[in-house]
């Protein structure tokens, strides 16, 4: 434990701190300081008690107004998060409704390839039957024709 001596109000004060804490602890006291030294000059002379006193009571208004406002800060930060969770959840569930639709394209474009070679060897079949009929008429026409 470490020891600070401070000057309070034109008082000598011992006090202890844990080690390493020693220039924070001067820091609060020098704020709690200029807060009572504020309110004597505002105030006059009340008395030590109720001047300390009403240090303490500025000084939990003053903490209660910051934690108010922190924990206002923070449902401000969930509220947020709670949005960015909704959205991340949204981005998601469009990407795999997307990705959905593309594999059906891919699938009915697979289909749609295997349609058109399809047709395409049905059209040539057609093609070589005609073709071969046609032939057939024409030797058949001709070998009647020779025949007359």
């Amino acid at each position: 434990m470490a020891n600070v001596s401070i000057k309070f109000n034109n008082k000598e004060f011992l006090l202890a701190c844990e080690d390493g804490q020693e220039e924070h602890l001067e820091e609060l006291l020098i704020q709690i300081n200029q807060k009572f030294n504020n309110l004597k000059n505002d105030l006059g002379n009340l008395g030590e008690n109720k001047l300390l006193l009403i240090t303490a009571v500025k000084i939990m208004d003053e903490y209660y107004e910051t934690k108010k406002k922190v924990d206002q800060k923070k449902d401000e930060l969930n509220d947020l998060s709670n949005k960015f969770k909704e959205l991340k959840t949204l981005i998601y569930d469009y990407k795999d409704k997307k990705e959905s639709e593309i594999e059906k394209l891919n699938l009915d474009h697979e289909n749609f390839k295997k349609e058109i070679d399809s047709s395409q060897k049905k059209y040539e079949n057609l093609i070589e039957e005609a073709a071969d009929q046609i032939s057939n008429f024409v030797k058949k026409a001709k070998s009647e024709n020779i025949s007359k």
